[in-house]
Parts: C-alpha cells; sequence; structure tokens
C-alpha cells in the first residue's frame, strides 16, 4: 500500500513539474541526459563528453530491479532534456514513471529498441534486459544513444559521431579480448553460477553454460529446493567455483557453498562479479568496459583455478 501512495505522488509530483516547464538546456547552453545505469551513464560520457550535462542515477552496488525513485529523482527526471533507460523491465519499480515522463520529453528505452531476434525470450513476452553481457548487442545501444544525441543537438553532431565511432571500436576491442580469454577455460567447466541470471548474453555470446539462483530479477526469492537443486548440479558436473554479485547480498549463493559443503565436495566463491552496476571510482570495474574485462579475469582464474 505505500509503495502504491508513493508511486502515486511522484507521478502527481512529474505532473506538476511537466506543467511548470522548464529551461530547455543548463545554464551554459548544454544540454541536460539523466540516463538510469552506470552502463548507460558511461556510454554517454564516452560520447558527448563534456558537450552536455550528463546524470547517472544508479550508482554502485544499486539493485536497478529493486531501486524506486525518490522525489530527488523526478526532479531530476523532469529537469532532463533527455532521459535513456535500459528497459525489457530492468528498472522495473520506474517503469510507469518513465513511461510518463515520455510525454514531455525525449525518453529512449535503448533495449526495448534493440531487434527482438537478438533478446533472449523468457516466457510472457519478456526478454532478459541485461543486454550490455553482450559486448556485440551493446554496441546497438550505444549506436542508438549517438543517433539520439546527434538528433537532439545536431550542432555537436560530428563530435559525437567521432567519439562513438572510437567508443566503439574499444567495444569491439573488449570482444575479441574475452574471447582470447574464455578460450583458456576448458570448455567442460564453462559452467557460469551467480547469485541471479545477469550473465545469459554473456553466456550466449562466450559459450557458457549459466545457472542463477534467483532468475532473471532479484525481486524473486529463492528456496530451499532451488539452493538444492544448484548444489547438486555443482557436485554432480565438479564445478569448481560460483560467485557472487556486487549488487545482490551474498547470502544466497554462501547457502549454495554450504548446501555443496554438506555434500562433501569443496567448490570456491570464485569472486564478486559486476552484473547490474559498475564498481566504484577508481575500481577497474568502474567503466563499461571495465567491468567487461574485470568480470572475464575473474571468471577466467577461479575457472581455471589460477592456471
Amino acid at each position: 500500500m505505500r509503495k502504491a501512495v508513493t508511486l502515486f505522488l511522484l507521478l502527481i509530483s512529474i505532473a506538476v513539474l511537466a506543467a511548470c516547464g522548464g529551461e530547455a538546456t543548463d545554464a551554459g547552453g548544454k544540454l541536460r541526459v539523466v540516463s538510469t545505469t552506470g552502463q548507460i551513464h558511461d556510454a554517454v560520457l564516452n560520447i558527448a563528453g563534456d558537450r552536455v550535462t550528463a546524470t547517472g542515477l544508479l550508482g554502485p552496488g544499486i539493485d536497478p530491479h529493486l531501486y524506486v525513485a525518490t522525489e530527488g529523482d523526478v526532479s531530476t527526471f523532469a529537469e532532463a532534456d533527455i532521459i535513456f533507460y535500459n528497459g525489457l523491465f530492468l528498472e522495473a519499480q520506474m517503469e510507469r514513471i518513465l513511461e510518463q515522463l515520455a510525454s514531455s520529453k525525449t525518453v529512449v528505452a535503448l533495449g526495448d529498441a534493440q531487434p527482438e531476434a537478438q533478446l533472449i525470450a523468457v516466457g510472457g513476452g519478456e526478454h532478459d534486459p541485461h543486454i550490455w553481457n553482450d559486448p556485440v548487442l551493446w554496441s546497438g545501444v550505444v549506436e542508438l544513444v549517438r543517433d539520439t544525441l546527434m538528433e537532439e543537438d545536431p550542432a555537436n553532431a560530428d563530435f559525437y559521431e567521432t567519439n562513438a565511432e572510437n567508443y566503439l571500436a574499444e567495444i569491439a576491442a573488449t570482444h575479441e579480448y574475452v574471447l582470447e580469454q574464455v578460450a583458456t577455460i576448458p570448455e567442460e567447466k564453462r559452467v557460469l553460477i551467480t547469485a541471479h541470471d545477469a550473465f545469459g548474453y554473456y553466456a550466449r555470446a562466450y559459450g557458457f553454460e549459466v545457472a542463477g539462483l534467483q532468475g532473471l530479477s532479484t525481486e524473486s526469492e529463492a528456496s530451499t529446493d532451488d539452493v538444492q537443486h544448484l548444489a547438486e548440479l555443482i557436485v554432480s558436473r565438479g564445478i569448481p567455483a560460483i560467485f557472487v554479485e556486487t549488487s545482490v547480498p551474498p547470502r544466497n549463493i554462501e547457502a549454495v557453498q554450504a548446501a555443496v559443503s554438506a555434500q562433501d565436495f569443496t567448490v570456491n566463491i570464485g569472486g564478486s562479479l559486476f552484473s547490474d552496476a559498475l564498481g566504484e571510482r577508481g575500481h577497474e570495474a568502474e567503466t563499461y568496459i571495465g567491468m567487461l574485462r574485470y568480470n572475464t579475469n575473474t571468471i577466467v582464474s577461479a575457472l581455471t583455478g589460477g592456471e
């Protein structure tokens, strides 16, 4: 009930702020661009640099599945010229707010705009939202960010196009790096077990089997049976390592490790992976490309025993 009242009040706030209007750009004449996730914000920074005023809503360690917009967030949205969000129900608690804002400003659901054939279907007409874990697919998102910026700010179009070209080349090089590193893992060991199913696109791109305890969204709860079934899979396959995630509490994966131990088998916690959020400032995973490299290095080291 409290959530419903809060959402209602936030929607009213949006309507009032939209009616009041505002400056089209900031005091320096720059477009205000707001991105929900760190991955999208990083793309905006790489393409637009200091030609826009860029704001990233969700910081390190924040779970986008569960995040509920605050009144301050609503004000930030209302003052934006462009809002980029992942879509595909990643930002489940903000969908209605973002949809309402689309009637008064440029709001782009980047994942929803990608070709359906490239998305992983999960039933009920829905798709896996964790599209950034496939760099080739994510390149399509970067292109849409570029195109939107060029359309909304034609005076800087050449700047955006050049930066996007360079950034896309870096992403392509990172994809090749991941392919090379994953090739060092024996095929029978390419099983990626995490707290929730955030790595389906990574698995498809790089030839892994994947299993998550909580399903696609961290809104779901893992049962004792889920823990036991995953433990049995680990023991039967001789999987050497499983992974926690930086934006998900580790207790469920630790429960799996304990269930495996009860079957006289040892599975290591292979490290923390950045699934739904980027890393803190100064960490290798503070950027999208850094995140891909860090996750890959962590996975390879754990599944090869550091060989």
